[in-house]
């Protein structure tokens, strides 16, 4: 399995926490994801460009790892 790694290049685990580094609209919804939202704690995927968590009382986002930064 490939590693995952932030838009700095960083290695991503199950269980840390990101920061989004670009505004993000989260589709099915109206809101919009700030730059600098934390997501905490979380899930990598099967698919080494995308990891899961939840921000912002959002279940199950699945957000591209390119927008992301370890925190």
């Amino acid at each position: 399995m490939s590693e995952t790694r932030d838009s700095n290049g960083a290695i991503l685990k199950d269980g840390d926490s990101v920061t989004l580094i670009k505004d993000l609209k989260v589709k099915g919804t109206s809101s919009t994801l700030k730059r600098g939202t934390m997501v905490k704690n979380i899930r990598l995927t099967d698919d080494p460009e995308e990891v899961e968590g939840r921000a912002d009382n959002i279940k199950g986002l699945v957000l591209k790892a390119c927008f992301l930064k370890k925190a």
